[in-house]
């Protein structure tokens, strides 16, 4: 490997979806840009997900912004790198009254504009190719887009290094940073400017800002679950994600209805379970999930937890539940102090981390605004 090829004028370490939004947005600034990962493609939370870029509950202002304008640039990147859309949307089911009412306020506010709060009966009679239980009401949106995480990640990096040049040096360790030199198991990289985007890796690099930005991980179990002869039309939710995000659980109404759940469903709340349920192009359910915090990622899924996302499943969707077929775990950076941070640990190094679960639904714009702050 020769000196130009160890030179770029950015280089992005990781190539999860952040890495990946970082490195796209300096690629249309015109700049040269390399990858570096430890992995040989994509492992860790970026695949493990729904692929599901949620709008409708992310928190309220530039949050919600963020998550809009990623979606956007999503459906920019996923024509240009013939990523399939599987579905659009989003099924807000409220089970309960409580649950209703806090939908209602949340039409009241901007977030609800292009939304539809139907009652269950004519979401019901809408949806008839679907075995549905009995709801309260039924928020519809149609801002999400769906799409498949295991190979969506790939497509991008392809696109990335055959459309704009993207370098990608993979199986590779970075050791050390110091300016634009970046110290590898490969030997060192030269760049004007680093992007480090570690996802919830808490020790490698800068584990001091890692601390003191209070992350720490979430561990998550999710499911496969066999076709179920139907089709979604769009993604699904109940009423405990109300509880979990935080464009629903800021607003009037969420107290009774979290008194409600944790009389109702304890067990469910003390596991951090709520729904998504969404559809790959075989047919197959991706549902889940469970939320367990810690430093470590517990690599050990339980059936306790997956029999209390079986049941919210049912709770929707009537009729037998499709046999498992995939059982994983997931993980993510976490923290409780912001959704998204970028520190400047030196001049020429951004560090930039989601710490919540909502990377695939903000990267791109996140990266965007990042890499644009530090070039321009």
């Amino acid at each position: 490997m020769t000196v130009s090829d160890r030179t770029s004028d950015v280089i992005v370490v990781g190539m999860g979806i952040v890495g990946l939004a970082h490195a796209l947005a300096a690629a249309k600034l015109g700049k040269s840009v390399t990858i570096i990962d430890r992995q040989p493609h994509a492992v860790g939370a970026s695949v493990r997900n729904f692929g599901f870029v949620t709008i409708t509950g992310q928190e309220r202002g530039d949050f919600w912004g963020l998550a809009l304008r990623a979606r956007d640039i999503w459906a920019e990147v996923a024509e240009a790198a013939q990523i399939p859309i599987l579905h659009r949307g989003l099924a807000m089911v409220a089970k309960r009254p409580e649950a209703s009412a806090v939908l209602e306020a949340f039409m009241a506010t901007e977030m609800g504009e292009g939304c539809e709060l139907l009652t269950g009966a004519a979401f019901k009679k809408s949806h008839s190719t679907l075995d549905l239980n009995q709801f309260e009401s039924v928020l519809v949106s149609p801002h999400e887009v769906r799409v498949e995480p295991r190979t969506a990640l790939s497509a991008i990096a392809s696109w990335l290094k055959n459309a704009f040049g993207v370098r990608f040096e993979t199986l590779t360790s970075v050791h050390a940073i110091e300016g634009g030199k970046v110290t590898t198991s490969r030997g060192v990289f030269q760049s004007e400017i680093v992007f480090v985007c570690p996802g919830d890796d808490l020790s490698t690099l800068y584990p001091d800002v890692m601390a003191q930005r209070g992350v720490t991980r979430c561990t998550l179990q999710m499911l496969r679950l066999a076709a179920p002869g139907y089709q979604l039309p769009h993604a699904f939710m109940s009423d405990l994600g109300l509880l979990r995000y935080r464009g629903y659980s800021q607003l009037p109404g969420i107290e009774a209805l979290a008194q409600k759940l944790q009389a109702e469903q304890s067990a469910h709340l003390a596991a951090g379970v709520h729904l998504i349920a969404v559809q790959s192009g075989d047919g197959s359910l991706v549902v889940g999930d469970s939320h367990v915090y810690g430093q470590a990622e517990n690599p050990f899924a339980t059936i306790d937890f997956e029999h209390l996302i079986l049941d919210e499943f049912a709770s929707v969707f009537a009729g037998k539940v499709p046999p498992v077929i995939e059982r994983w775990v997931g993980t993510y950076a976490s923290s409780s102090d912001q959704q998204w941070f970028v520190e400047t640990p030196e001049p020429e190094v951004r560090l930039s981390v989601v710490t919540c679960g909502a990377g695939m639904s903000t990267a791109f714009a996140i990266g965007e605004r990042v890499v644009r702050e530090a070039l321009q």
